[in-house]
């Protein structure tokens, strides 16, 4: 029988992998979910087989992200990258039972091999969690999970180099040995990605024909401008400032390096109805106000990015009232916002972004965009959008 003295850094290294596995499983099925280009639940916990939920803007934000997937301009949505987490998990859970069957009678080459590529899902991840904190603001749970997994497996590793040291080989070939480890694992990882890229639906006969504009935008309807450094694009956006898909929208337009592209004007659409009349009662409190705000702000995307990145605050203080979102308002714009807010021209200026909208019957949802007079699908708003502009509008995909 094989000495149990490796046995249990090698069945942590495999409870790692196999955690790994199933989080990134479930990340995979859950992207892939949105090929049909509908909205679907998620998972978003850290606890495995805990039922999809629709409660999950941050696990949904990360799907939505710049960051959750790659070669997004040739295929609708892209690679997600958990399936190369599902191919090294994989290798490592193959690797551990291995190393977990043999103890110390496996070569002292495969342990140590093991201990120091069992540490790169934990860089992976590492980097991830820093992307996730410094640019999305949240962390996903399904991802944490992830991130854990590859913290156990590192440890797993760790220790089963430790056990290792001092110890030689019984036989020759070691850079052999790891060449061809190496190259299983860049297998193991590829392998899944190639699989998804040559098998997924091509999406370029559903991007288009999604409506126009009816009525251009004019200097008459006052709305607010967002143009960018170097526009290249007309675009028009009907967007809420408490709106979370909206500022997840916005997000993704910075992400992708569009939003210094176009040369955007923004139709202000509070779903709040203390100004929208074409709701009975407030989807999100407080919008109105902060609308108004918005449009005497000095710097309109500075403001509007300030909103987005405050949004939950503001979204607390509108429920809250008018006195509170105004406190906050005030603080961040000055006190000269807080009185242009509340003037009767700014009051109708905002009418008349919700008479816009009303005119052109756009839904009674946010966020919407345009690029020219062209509606984009909203399904091609979220992980398509970048397939989506590399078709409709080549010259914004840097």
């Amino acid at each position: 029988m094989a000495s149990s003295s490796l046995k249990l850094p090698a069945a942590l290294a495999l409870a790692g992998s196999i955690l790994g596995l199933v989080f990134a499983a479930y990340s995979t099925a859950d992207y892939a979910a949105h090929l049909d280009r509908g909205v679907h639940d998620l998972h978003c916990s850290i606890i495995p087989g805990v039922a999809p939920t629709d409660n999950a803007e941050a696990c949904r934000a990360a799907m939505y992200s710049p960051y959750a997937a790659v070669a997004k301009a040739a295929i609708w949505g892209g690679v997600p990258i958990a399936l190369f987490a599902l191919g090294a998990f994989t290798f490592f859970a193959a690797f551990s039972v291995y190393l977990l069957m043999r103890g110390t009678e496996a070569p002292a080459r495969a342990r140590n091999f093991f201990a120091v590529v069992s540490l790169t899902p934990l860089l992976v991840s590492l980097m991830m969690f820093t992307v996730a904190l410094t640019q999305l603001g949240a962390l996903c749970k399904i991802c944490v999970g992830i991130y854990l997994s590859s913290a156990l497996l590192a440890t797993g590793g760790i220790w089963m180099g430790l056990g290792a040291r001092g110890q030689t080989s019984r036989s020759s070939g070691g850079l052999v040995f790891a060449g061809l480890a190496l190259a299983a694992l860049g297998l193991s990882t590829l392998l899944p990605a190639a699989a998804y890229a040559a098998t997924a639906p091509d999406h370029s006969p559903y991007i288009s024909d999604c409506g126009v504009i009816k009525i251009a935008p004019e200097a008459k309807h006052e709305l607010l401008p967002l143009k960018g450094a170097a526009a290249k694009k007309d675009a028009l956006f009907f967007e809420d400032p408490l709106c979370p898909t909206c500022r997840a929208f916005h997000a993704r337009l910075v992400g992708e390096d569009v939003i210094d592209s176009l040369n955007a004007q923004v139709v202000l659409f509070p779903l709040d109805s203390e100004c929208n009349w074409m709701l009975g009662e407030p989807l999100h409190p407080g919008a109105c106000i902060l609308s108004r705000a918005l449009l005497c702000a000095d710097d309109p995307r500075a403001a509007l990015e300030w909103a987005f990145h405050d949004q939950e605050k503001l979204a607390q203080a509108g429920k809250a009232g008018p006195k509170a979102l105004t406190a906050l308002i005030t603080a961040q714009l000055g006190s000269g916002v807080a009185a242009c807010m509340n003037s009767a021209k700014t009051k109708q200026r905002l009418n008349k972004h919700l008479h816009y909208a009303a005119e052109n019957n756009v839904p009674l949802s946010t966020p919407q965009m345009y690029l020219g007079n062209e509606r984009i699908c909203d399904e091609d708003t979220d992980i398509g959008l970048r397939f989506t502009l590399s078709r409709r509008a080549p010259e914004l995909v840097p």
